[in-house]
């Protein structure tokens, strides 16, 4: 009677699994480790598109999903910008109750202000209009 000692046989079903690769079309392995919260998020995002594998779900994410970066430095410099302009309305209204009336300089000030505004705005919408 023939014994097979236990690495015979993990070498004969490596050998298997092997000439049953060569047979797939997918024949990569991809495999990360995630923590227990990272599961159950991919899981809760798996269930509402509504699938049910997650090897399926993941490879659809990875092949056709998207991942949206957004840099937030124009969005801080907008805060910045109505942040001097709300300051500088502050000073003038001050003024204008103190003297009871406002100077051309400080509408001129706010115009340009406004002009600064503005054109941030339209930058962050080019750019959030960009990612979709």
């Amino acid at each position: 009677m023939l014994r097979r000692s236990p690495t015979m046989e993990v070498r004969m079903k490596k050998d298997k699994r092997t000439e049953a690769d060569k047979n797939r079309s997918r024949d990569q392995y991809i495999t990360f480790r995630v923590t227990e919260q990272e599961r159950d998020k991919i899981d809760k995002r798996m269930a509402q598109t509504g699938m049910k594998n997650r090897r399926a779900y993941l490879l659809k994410m990875a092949t056709e999903g998207q991942v949206v970066n957004i840099e937030l430095d124009c969005v801080h410099n907008m805060v910045r910008l109505l942040s001097n302009a709300t300051n500088n309305i502050n000073q003038i209204a001050k003024r204008a109750n103190t003297t009871g009336s406002i100077y051309a300089a400080d509408i001129e000030e706010i115009s340009l202000r406004y002009e600064e505004l503005w054109k941030q705005a339209k930058q962050i919408l080019r750019e959030l209009g960009d990612l979709l």
